[in-house]
Formats: structure tokens, sequence, C-alpha cells
């Protein structure tokens, strides 16, 4: 695979790592999908403290998709963009949801080795696209309402890249509910220095600091910055651990450097 495809292999780590501790994120899946693929990571993307921050990550991404999908009774589609080798579909038991659809999106190299870990269903799909390509939803059957998350992927693409797609769901879905985390435009600066990912060969990055800067020919609406780590998650962490992290990846260091930002749109 590219650089940037290689770069799954540091969050499924992570999530295997913390799953097998027992807190923030019960991952099986990335357990038994670790345990067989042993990608050799160097130091930085073995960080335990990466590691707990892309689970509680992981835990904001799917507690938000559980949240819509039981609110929700209509028929729904969820879009997991980049989809990466993650387990989310199973996490949240997307199965028990017989009105939704899912999706897990991704490059097509991408998707052939996910392949070799998950099974389509009649609810589930996986699909090989470019997120920069204006037809890379085409495939999607029709669908109204949408669940659309990117986690781990927008740092990959430029404004212009994320406006082009924010279009292309706009004119796709008469109702979206989105959730993205972002570099700043700071941390996507500095992330050529420190980023784990440069460890595979990764170093383009790009930042967002105005989150209405992508809606521009949509009816896509910015609602409000989301809490990449809540306290509720880090409480789960003990002692020294706990009192690292805060000042690690939940300080004000941090935010200039991480956000998350939660979109809309809704039927008029």
């Amino acid at each position: 695979m590219n650089e940037i495809n290689k770069t799954l292999y540091i969050p499924l780590y992570g999530k295997a790592v913390v799953s097998a501790k027992g807190v923030i994120l019960h991952d099986k899946k990335a357990e038994e999908i670790w345990q067989e693929i042993q990608f050799a990571l160097k130091r930085k993307s073995r960080s335990k403290w990466l590691a707990y921050y892309m689970s509680m990550r992981a835990k904001v991404f799917d507690e938000f998709v559980l949240s819509h999908l039981n609110n929700n009774q209509e028929e729904y589609t969820v879009l997991h963009l980049g989809c990466g080798l993650d387990s989310r579909v199973m996490r949240v038991n997307a199965a028990q949801f017989p009105n939704c659809s899912w999706f897990d999106v991704d490059f097509p190299q991408v998707i052939e080795e996910r392949k070799k870990y998950f099974q389509e269903t009649p609810h589930y799909r996986m699909l090989g696209a470019d997120l920069k390509s204006e037809s890379c939803l085409n495939e999607l059957p029709p669908s109204k309402k949408a669940i659309v998350i990117m986690e781990g992927v927008a740092m990959y693409l430029t404004n212009e890249d994320l406006s082009k797609l924010f279009r292309t769901l706009d004119k796709k879905f008469s109702e979206i509910s989105l959730l993205v985390d972002v570099y700043t435009e700071f941390g996507a600066k500095i992330s050529k220095y420190k980023n784990p990912v440069n460890e595979v060969s990764a170093h383009t990055m790009y930042g967002l600091n105005e989150p209405t800067r992508i809606l521009l020919d949509t009816a896509i609406q910015f609602v409000q910055h989301r809490e990449l780590t809540p306290v509720s998650l880090i409480n789960e962490l003990k002692g020294a651990e706990k009192f690292t992290f805060k000042k690690l990846f939940a300080g004000n260091f941090s935010k200039k450097l991480y956000r998350m930002y939660e979109y809309k749109k809704q039927s008029t």
C-alpha cells in the first residue's frame, strides 16, 4: 500500500492495545486483526499516549453514530469515509438497526485489504473510492438521510478537496449529520516534524481553522465544535497516566493542533 494507506495501521494498533487493557474502547476485532498483521510500526506510532488519544477519538465517533441511529426510525445511510481497518460497524452493532445501510469507504487498495477481515451483508458494504474524486459516491444507492463520519482522513485532503466532497454529499443527500476531525493550520505545519505518520512516509498534511470555509455552495451548516477527548473518557485512566494524558492531549496546546467539527444539513 502507499504511504497514506499505511497510516491505517497506527489507529488499528492503538485501538487493539487499548482494548486489550479493558479501558475506553472495547474492540476485539481490532485485537484480532492486529494480532494477525503485526505491521512493523516505529517508536512514535506505538506511543501509549497516542493509543489512548485515538481510542478516545474513536469512542466519540461511535457515540455520535449511535446517538443518531437511536433517534431515527426512518431509513438511514451511514458513510464511514476513510474507514481503513476500523471495526466501527461492529462496535456500534449496526446490525441491530434494520433501517441502516452502512458503507465503509476507502481507497480500493485499502478495501481489498479490508475484505480479508470483514464480510459484506445486505446492510453492510465496502466501497473502493478516492474521496478527491467527484464520482466517489456514485455507487451509493439513493437515500434521503445520511450519517457521515470522517475520522483521521480530513488532514490528507486540501480545503478545496473537502469543499468538493461536501458539495458531493450535499447533492447526494437531503439530510446530513456529519462529524470530522481536523488538524488546524498550525497543527498541519508542525506535523512534518512531530507526527507519527511520518514514520510510514506520510509527510503532507492540511489544516482547517475556520469550519465554515469549506461550505461554499452547499446547504450544509456548521453546528459546533466537539470535544475529542471528553473528561469522562480521560477519567478511565488512573494516576500518573491520567495526569500526563491531560497535559499531552487534552490541554490548551492540543486544541491548537486538533479540532472536531460537527455539521448538519436539514431538509427544507
